[in-house]
């Protein structure tokens, strides 16, 4: 009889974040990028089920319509790297299952919030007991936007680097475009070349309405080297009732974000009549 510890099963949502503002400040010596940013989550996740292995191995799947190239290199696989090169998870190993439903390299941070959801997980069911410090370099090592993803908060990236999490949400209803390619979030980087001014002097809470006149640093370097998404956002622009439409992260997704639900059905509608080759979906933000 397998025990009962071996047996359980744990489902993790794994929310995908979404960029309401991008500011590229400047590159560092190390020659990455300094920048300013508001996260925030939407209701699209990734199936994460978990259960303890009686192996000495662990294992990772992934399946679903964007699993394909994940199987080899992936953040699981190095936030598992991590832990038990440091032994924080006592030699325990897991079965790890992923239903991929966030498209690779759509700029919705769907690896990285993969890795920061099992640390949180192993965190929260004390698989583990860290420091917050030390729970924040083994998500730094993992990737930039890992830390973004350890709770749902909205949050700002400030231009110090610091994290500020707001308590106030936004409820917003969404259109979600991703067309039938992604963006390198490297060769995006390499080609900015102009920097700007941190938007945030104060590090509080934006009101609705100033969420219009944020923006994403990104988007003239996406939008010279795919011409589609240039062209993307301008129709979604368009659409009836509208309250803005950005690009988020490094692309290649473009949303539209609208007051009023029927507002984003009908525009949902509208985009998948347009675009039957794209991921058109709606949804809302968390």
């Amino acid at each position: 009889m397998v025990s009962a510890k071996f047996n359980k099963k744990y489902i993790i949502k794994s929310f995908s974040k979404i960029n309401l503002h991008l500011n590229v400040l400047q590159k560092s010596k190390n020659n990455l990028h300094k920048i300013e940013s508001l996260v925030m989550f939407c209701g699209i996740y990734d199936k994460i089920e978990l259960k303890k292995s009686k192996t000495n191995l662990h294992k990772i799947n992934f399946v679903g319509k964007y699993s394909n190239g994940l199987q080899k290199k992936n953040t699981i696989r190095d936030l598992l790297s991590i832990l038990d090169k440091k032994k924080y998870l006592k030699n325990q190993k897991f079965n790890i299952k992923i239903t991929k439903n966030i498209p690779h390299r759509s700029g919705m941070g769907g690896g990285s919030m993969n890795a920061a959801s099992i640390l949180k997980f192993f965190i929260d069911k004390n698989f583990i007991n860290l420091q917050i410090s030390e729970i924040n370099n083994i998500a730094k090592k993992i990737g930039s936007d890992v830390v973004l993803g350890l709770n749902n908060n909205i949050k700002l990236l400030n231009s110090r680097g610091k994290i500020i999490n707001f308590k106030k949400k936004f409820n917003l209803y969404l259109a979600l475009v991703y067309p039938n390619f992604g963006c390198s979030t490297s060769k995006i980087y390499k080609m900015v070349r102009t920097y700007n001014r941190p938007s945030f002097k104060n590090n509080r809470n934006p009101k609705l309405p100033e969420l219009i006149g944020l923006k994403n640093d990104l988007e003239n370097v996406a939008f010279v080297k795919y011409r589609k998404l240039f062209y993307l956002k301008n129709y979604i622009e368009t659409l009836p009732n509208i309250y803005f439409a950005r690009m988020t992260g490094s692309g290649s997704t473009i949303i539209g974000y609208f007051k009023r639900k029927k507002d984003a059905l009908y525009g949902t509608k509208l985009l998948r009549k347009r675009y039957k080759n794209y991921w058109c979906i709606f949804t809302k933000t968390i």
